[in-house]
């Protein structure tokens, strides 16, 4: 499985949003995590049910967001 299918949409689990396949930790609670500050292992330890490549996963998909071509109307 490639990181990316980690990650579903279901609009039938919470709102549609972007979570880890098999759970309901959304992409977005799983960065906020780490960009306030905790590593790796603190978030494996709060939550069990992810494992490290769910967490890069995450940081996966939140890059391919961020990669969209800007256009410019003149």
């Amino acid at each position: 499985m490639s990181l990316l299918e980690r990650i579903v949409i279901d609009p039938e689990v919470v709102h549609g949003r972007p979570r880890v396949r098999g759970t309901r930790m959304r992409v977005a609670d799983v960065l906020a995590l780490l960009a306030s500050g905790a590593d790796e292992a603190e978030i494996l330890a709060d939550y069990p049910y992810l494992t490290a490549d769910d967490i890069r996963a995450c940081l996966a998909y939140a890059a391919a967001q961020a990669d969209h071509a800007v256009l410019l109307a003149s």
